[in-house]
């Protein structure tokens, strides 16, 4: 058997074992996933800091509203690009975990230190895919991830690069953050989850080639009109683009969490959404 479909094997055994398991949602619980792109100035390569301040400020208040939030963060690779001194995003993939291990750390001191300074402790937490195919690991992450909410710890989520390649050469499982971010709002059973993005949300045409397109505001049903509406490009940045994040609606839907896409530029926005206004493309949950 070869790779691709040992890993394709893998990824659906995984995905249906989740899918077996019943479903009760935490109302109070939400899963809030920044993309590279929304962190990380472009032209520079180095990180956002006033975005980055009040993203964690605005994850703070929510926690002092008495919710419980997981933040699931790209940005290690291009902040271990930025400290390495490279000029643009490694090829090769062990130059990728290189970066991985230099910019995973870096980015977790700067959340660590934000968070503290809202009197709020925050939890480094790097998954793999096996999270998900094997039994006795995805509940040790379940049982984690629990643990540290009840301590009222937010925990910071990312694929562990420097060990897991899967994200890092396209042939395996995550393959991006939006994905993860969706698989952890199944395993700690959040209400909603939130894509903060380098886009506003999906669009009837794609906005970069047509000034003309509108958003679409509510999407109660993925089928084949709404897929056709993605764009499968990203960002310099980032790995994810629409389909990415249709697959991550797709998965939590489909648990009855409700999901929206919005761009990251405005952190703020996430009080909005809460609110229920119309901000992005909100993406109905499915009544279980």
């Amino acid at each position: 058997m070869n790779k691709n479909q040992n890993t394709q094997d893998r990824k659906v055994t995984g995905l249906y074992i989740m899918d077996k398991e019943k479903y009760f949602k935490n109302k109070n619980r939400i899963v809030i996933k920044i993309g590279s792109s929304s962190l990380i100035h472009e032209e520079t390569g180095g990180l956002d800091y006033d975005k980055l301040e009040k993203l964690v400020r605005i994850i703070c208040d929510l926690k002092n509203q008495g919710k419980e939030v997981v933040l699931v963060s790209s940005g290690a690779i291009g902040v271990g690009v930025k400290a390495l001194g490279l000029l643009r995003k490694p090829k090769t993939v062990s130059l990728k975990q290189a970066c991985a291990a230099v910019g995973q750390g870096q980015l977790m001191m700067i959340y660590q230190k934000l968070f503290f300074e809202y009197h709020k402790t925050a939890a480094q937490v790097l998954l793999t895919f096996d999270v998900v195919s094997s039994d006795e690991r995805r509940h040790n992450a379940i049982n984690t991830f629990n643990e540290l909410l009840q301590l009222d710890v937010v925990p910071v989520v990312n694929e562990n690069d420097t060990v897991g390649i899967d994200e890092l050469d396209d042939s395996v499982t995550f393959g991006d953050n939006d994905t993860l971010s969706a698989i952890v709002a199944i395993l700690t059973k959040a209400s909603k989850l939130i894509l903060l993005s380098d886009i506003d949300g999906l669009y009837s045409e794609d906005p970069r080639n047509n000034p003309d397109a509108k958003i679409i505001h509510r999407v109660e049903k993925i089928d084949d009109k709404i897929r056709a509406l993605a764009s499968g490009s990203g960002s310099n940045r980032g790995t994810g683009g629409m389909v990415s994040k249709l697959d991550a609606a797709e998965m939590v839907t489909s648990k009855g969490i409700d999901m929206v896409i919005a761009h990251g530029s405005k952190p703020e926005n996430i009080f909005k959404i809460l609110d229920g206004e119309e901000i992005g493309t909100f993406f109905k949950g499915t009544e279980l």
